[in-house]
């Protein structure tokens, strides 16, 4: 793996403070390369700390793959990009059992798969069999290949992106996959003071690839392990927000206008990032705002509109953010 040499450290030894510390080191060395995007750069590394797979969403020439490039180096983790077409087989992913000559034997050749960052660049590109390989590295953390099974190093953390605006050529993602992620990001345009910077930043000696170079790693694989640990065993969640939680998933399938609800895993998913979202603050205990914080990118991948209402101009986010509204949230002291 890409991890730089360091004292490891157990969880025992961890104090919340290392955690919101890092993060904002982590901040620093990012925007040496990106201009703006703050609310995407904390969502990517709440999902990191979570241990939870990101789609983006956005057109092209927004910065999404030289911000994941950028995170992998500030957190010294491998990285691997794959393109996705509609060409790409399975094997082209997860790896292929090749013969060695010398030896008359077959070996398995792994794939891009196997690494701690993965970019999935336009991933609704690929053909449903290929996805379906990607499901069960996303799911389970391995690869069977012709009855063996390879797992993958830690961490892995899958980024994929898509363009919103092309369909012909596209393949839907199956909703099992999509309900794999964690978190999907909608990357917007940068306003016009942050797109003058970025102007003035990379039109001169260097371009923002360039840049890359002077990111410098804050943690290592290992300690990023760590971290995910200590958040889910130390960070407290009320009972109360639990049922907060609970509730507003539920909310999303009580609603005339959707089709599909959140799953059950909407809530987990809501509360450990939650939980990472409070570490990044230097808390060891949930607030309703850090339920708040996290929803949408939660869930609004996992609310299907009606088409109907998706003529009308009805969006998951609408009703996600009206949901939060009229829901009230318990009082933590």
């Amino acid at each position: 793996m890409g991890a730089t040499k360091s004292k490891k450290k157990s969880t025992k030894e961890i104090d919340i403070k290392d955690i919101s510390i890092k993060v904002q080191e982590i901040k620093k060395e990012i925007a040496k390369v990106i201009v703006g995007q703050e609310k995407v750069i904390d969502a990517l590394i709440t999902a990191v700390l979570a241990d939870g797979h990101v789609l983006l969403e956005g057109v092209p020439g927004i910065a999404k793959t030289l911000m994941v490039r950028a995170l992998s180096k500030a957190i010294s983790s491998e990285f691997k990009r794959i393109q996705f077409t509609p060409d790409l087989m399975p094997s082209d992913v997860t790896g292929v059992m090749a013969y060695r000559p010398e030896t008359g034997e077959f070996y398995f050749k792994q794939g891009p798969v196997f690494t701690n960052i993965l970019l999935a660049d336009e991933i609704n590109r690929a053909p449903p069999k290929t996805q379906a390989a990607m499901l069960e590295s996303m799911q389970e953390k391995q690869v069977s290949v012709e009855k063996h099974t390879y797992s993958l190093p830690e961490p892995f953390l899958t980024f994929a992106t898509q363009n919103p605006l092309e369909q012909e050529g596209t393949y839907p993602l199956p909703e099992a996959q999509i309900d794999r992620f964690a978190f999907k990001l909608l990357v917007n345009y940068p306003d016009e003071e942050e797109e003058i910077q970025i102007v003035n930043r990379f039109t001169g000696e260097y371009d923002s690839y360039d840049k890359l170079e002077d990111v410098k790693p804050v943690l290592n694989a290992e300690e990023i392990i760590e971290f995910q640990k200590y958040i889910r065993k130390n960070i407290s969640i009320s009972e109360e927000l639990s049922k907060y939680i609970v509730r507003v998933v539920s909310l999303t399938r009580e609603s005339e206008e959707v089709a599909i609800g959140a799953s059950p895993r909407a809530s987990l998913w809501l509360t450990i990032s939650a939980k990472a979202s409070a570490a990044m603050e230097g808390r060891k205990f949930v607030k309703p705002e850090d339920i708040q914080k996290v929803a949408v990118n939660v869930l609004r991948h996992r609310v299907i509109i009606k088409p109907e209402y998706e003529f009308d101009g009805t969006t998951s986010e609408m009703i996600i953010d009206r949901i939060i509204k009229h829901t009230p949230a318990p009082v933590v002291k």
